[in-house]
């Protein structure tokens, strides 16, 4: 092999990225604010510092995966890192349509309750290097079916990054005698999910839990690292983005199932958040081909 550092497959149609995978040795590349089109990977092997993304900032050290989605910003504040990054764009890859297979989404993508990187261990370590190995060897000497294979290695990439985020971070919340808060956590993210295209408001969830709204504030930043109003923001977000990706329904009809009678207000809201407009999000990242059945 080479000593080749980035191997990039461009979409022809598009002429956008479809694919890359590259190695870094400073943090040169992540010290100022992401916005990228695409999914990104950024595994720190070496070195340590602060993660700033969406609303929340978090210490990590080395061997550190993190997960970002397309147009989610971050960027790291580090003197040395370095490590392996692998972008993929949704027109390669789609984590939405192959949820079923793969079970990421939700787990390393999209959710707003965990911080977003896994600690990689020795066995998970040794499976990623072996699959970017893999990927680097087709890159340079690529054969039939160069992207089937490709995305085959990103499934067992994103599969085995998941196994291991669940195992390190259970998503049921166990009460401890005498301790009420992770029950409260748990019926508030039940909450959440089951009525942020409703309830806009943490006076809302308040009213809900039967708890005043300012202790809720108080449990809520201590354990997500996030204020109520950043969690619904950030869920309200993502379901737009969803049906933005996946569905061909106007903007108009989304923002009324999210709850927003005017698209305007919807759609400068969704800006604030990702600093595009939806039909922007859509026109470079979603496709719409088809509605959801």
């Amino acid at each position: 092999m080479t000593n080749q550092t980035a191997f990039t497959l461009i979409n022809k149609q598009t002429g956008n990225l479809a694919f890359k995978l590259f190695s870094f040795e400073d943090n040169s590349y992540f010290d100022h604010l992401q916005r990228n089109n695409y999914y990104s990977l950024i595994w720190i092997m070496e070195g340590k510092g602060k993660l700033k993304t969406d609303f929340s900032e978090y210490n990590f050290g080395a061997n550190s995966l993190f997960s970002f989605t397309p147009y989610q910003p971050f960027m790291f504040l580090s003197n040395l890192i370095r490590g392996i990054a692998i972008y993929f764009h949704s027109d390669f890859f789609c984590i939405h349509k192959h949820q079923t297979e793969v079970t990421c989404n939700g787990v390393l993508f999209n959710n707003i309750y965990q911080m977003p990187f896994v600690l990689v261990d020795e066995s998970l370590q040794n499976t990623l290097n072996k699959l970017i190995e893999q990927m680097k060897a087709e890159m340079q000497n690529p054969g039939l079916a160069q992207y089937e294979l490709l995305i085959s290695y990103m499934k067992i990439f994103l599969i085995s990054a998941s196994r291991s985020k669940t195992e390190q971070q259970p998503p049921a919340m166990q009460s401890k005698k005498g301790n009420k808060e992770p029950a409260i956590l748990q019926n508030l993210k039940e909450a959440i999910e089951k009525d942020f295209k409703s309830k806009h408001t943490p006076g809302d969830y308040a009213v809900l839990l039967n708890i005043s709204p300012n202790a809720l504030a108080k449990i809520t930043k201590k354990h997500f690292n996030k204020t109520l109003t950043d969690l619904i923001t950030e869920r309200i977000i993502i379901e737009a983005k969803r049906e933005l990706y996946l569905t061909n329904k106007s903007v108009k009809v989304i923002a009324y199932e999210l709850g927003y009678d005017d698209e305007y207000y919807f759609s400068r809201f969704f800006k604030k958040n990702t600093d595009i407009p939806p039909q922007v999000y859509r026109e470079t990242v979603g496709f719409g081909k088809a509605e959801l059945n």
